[in-house]
């Protein structure tokens, strides 16, 4: 069993020629091709992929895993070296042509009925930083389960079925790794999900921002196929990222908010590399928060799509979600942070969508993962089929549901500093803040303090770094800052 190779919701991570290696990569991989020949549910003898395969009238003679990678540094000879120790194993493996999106590896777990697939790649994190994520046969991100029988199988570094030293890693099985063009399924299966009818008649004009990741092969394609006028940038190769940390959020967009201003474009969209997440910018050149995207999406989705069922969300999102499900008579469930959560619920067939607040979203009929390139080019939809500027849209909904502010923060804190603050906050709670009385407390993930009047104050561990994370929500602009420095205040007197 493994001691230094952990995963977090993301897959494992590492600093490059550090943490991740060669040799750990080669490591993660032989235990992965013993979960997949061996494991009773997700191996490839296992019930539950003999099931999923058997539900799409298929019998696999041999176990097939699909290899990715993104655009970091060494991505892509990380993704050889996973590909050579499967096959070592007998494991058939297909490695993706061009960089790959996370959820186009999984929408093409699906429709190849794969076992799995390996994904290279550091997401959103700093550009020194990668990692490695396994996708299972049902098209999502490892569940608990999965991650821990996938640990305990991992080699130590003296095991003699490693090679002896970097020098020694060579594509010593390139003629049994086949490579394959996994965008062409991924492109039909958006051309369903999408009005590409109305897209034709819309003469939108949309700004595109690949981050320098993988959606620089989707985006403009796939919306200049459509007729839409498209204006990019960072659609190149930079493995140090401009710069930048190459997260969707409000500061890594600052070039795609000048680009939509100078321009005059409808929208702006983004993605984080490996696609999982999501940016948007409206035509004045603001970010908008996915704690408002996410609901807007669920209204478009019921209303124009006609789509029902139930909807969930983790304990962190925005109440709005709550809004828009009760007036559409929706179920709603509420799951600890972490999407896998999500996609274990999604996976049931009985939720519309599931969306997170760090910019996150599933839909039905499709991945039950998270998929950035979908949500954006669907907010691109919601303009298409209403035919409307996004401010309308925005003004139009606030018509119907009660606006609500958030803000979020990370504090730095020491490992033993966390357990400490989460421990007292389990043993002694505060009664009050900000001079409003705890209604309730939310333990699900952390403490969500929700307050009397709706508003609400959760304070959680970082579930990948020595963080702690705060976050606030109210339907008065100033109270979530206000919020915020009280949530400040009770850790400070705990540290």
């Amino acid at each position: 069993m493994s001691e230094d190779i952990k995963f977090s919701t993301a897959g494992f991570r590492a600093v490059t020629a550090d943490g991740l290696t060669a040799q750990s990569v080669q490591r993660l991989a032989y235990g992965i091709s013993e979960h997949i020949l061996e494991h009773p549910f997700y191996g490839f003898e296992g019930e539950g992929y003999r099931k999923h395969c058997a539900a799409q009238g298929k019998k696999p003679k041999k176990p097939l895993v699909l290899v990715g990678y993104d655009t970091r540094f060494f991505s892509k000879q990380f993704a050889y070296i996973a590909a050579n120790a499967l096959v070592q194993s007998g494991i058939t493996v297909k490695v993706a042509e061009l960089p790959l999106p996370t959820p186009v590896a999984e929408w093409a777990v699906l429709n190849e009925c794969a076992v799995g697939a390996i994904v290279v790649t550091g997401s959103e994190a700093e550009y020194y930083v990668n990692g490695v994520k396994w996708i299972s046969y049902y098209g999502g991100i490892a569940n608990n389960e999965i991650v821990q029988d996938i640990e305990k199988r991992i080699p130590s570094p003296s095991a003699q079925i490693l090679k002896a030293s970097s020098t020694e890693f060579g594509y010593l099985n390139a003629a049994a790794i086949v490579t394959k063009d996994l965008r062409k399924s991924y492109l039909a299966r958006l051309e369903k999900m999408i009005d590409v009818k109305a897209l034709k008649k819309s003469k939108l004009k949309i700004a595109v921002d690949p981050l320098f990741g993988t959606a620089k092969h989707y985006f403009r394609d796939f919306l200049e196929k459509y007729g839409v006028t498209v204006e990019g940038i960072h659609e190149g190769d930079d493995v140090l990222f401009g710069g930048h940390t190459p997260n969707a959020g409000p500061v890594s967009l600052t070039d795609l908010k000048k680009l939509v201003t100078s321009k005059k474009m409808h929208l702006g969209i983004a993605c984080n590399p490996d696609c999982d997440k999501f940016g948007i910018i409206d035509a004045d050149g603001n970010w908008v928060s996915p704690n408002e995207i996410a609901p807007m999406i669920l209204e478009h989705m019921v209303r124009n799509k006609k789509l029902k069922g139930r909807v969930c969300r983790s304990v962190i999102t925005s109440n709005l979600i709550d809004q828009v499900a009760k007036m559409h008579g929706l179920m709603l469930r509420e799951t600890p942070v972490g999407f896998k959560y999500i996609t274990e619920l999604m996976t049931t067939g009985q939720y519309i969508m599931g969306m997170e607040e760090s910019g996150g979203i599933a839909v039905a009929s499709h991945i039950p993962d998270k998929d950035g390139l979908l949500a954006c080019l669907l907010v691109v939809d919601m303009l298409a089929v209403e035919g409307k500027s996004f401010k309308q849209l925005k003004k139009d909904f606030y018509k119907k549901y009660k606006q609500l502010f958030d803000q979020k923060v990370s504090i730095p804190k020491t490992e033993t500093e966390i357990n400490r603050i989460m421990e007292r906050l389990d043993i002694r709670p505060p009664l009050s803040i900000n001079k409003t009385s705890v209604w309730r407390i939310d333990s699900t993930d952390g403490f969500k303090f929700i307050l009397k009047g709706g508003s609400w104050l959760a304070i959680r561990p970082s579930s990948t770094e020595r963080l702690i994370r705060m976050y606030a929500e109210a339907q008065d602009e100033k109270l979530p800052a206000a919020l915020i420095k009280e949530g400040k205040k009770i850790i400070d007197s705990i540290v």
